[in-house]
């Protein structure tokens, strides 16, 4: 659990200390990508959590979304539309009933324990 999390963070510092900046014409790109992942990467935690997780379907979920956002993000711009906002939409909705359900299944989880200790 901890090992994943330290990839994370170290991925992240090593990016913010590496000063490379994404030039203005890729940022809508890159931002999409990264929802699109942690979306996925949320999702993946919630099916761990649930007992459901599946490697196979966490991996290809993971590149799929990237490519479909990013593929959704370069259509828009070529069309002049914001199609975007429909990923950002989809994306974030997601995101927070993901988070919603892990916070309830800690809630509940916390409570069998809580129930437990009351019990011995």
């Amino acid at each position: 659990m901890w090992l994943p999390l330290l990839g994370l963070l170290l991925g992240f510092a090593i990016g913010v200390l590496a000063g490379w900046e994404v030039p203005d014409e890729y940022s809508n790109y890159l931002s999409i990508a990264i929802l699109a992942a942690f979306d996925t990467l949320i999702g993946g935690w919630r099916a761990h959590l649930q007992g459901t997780y599946d490697e196979l379907v966490f991996i290809t979920g993971f590149f799929f979304n990237i490519i479909l956002a990013t593929t959704l993000t370069f259509l828009g711009v070529h069309l002049g539309v914001d199609l975007y906002l429909a990923a950002v939409f989809a994306f974030g909705v997601r995101l927070f009933q993901n988070i919603a359900i892990i916070r309830r299944l800690w809630l509940a989880e916390w409570a069998e324990r809580r129930q437990n200790r009351e019990k011995s």
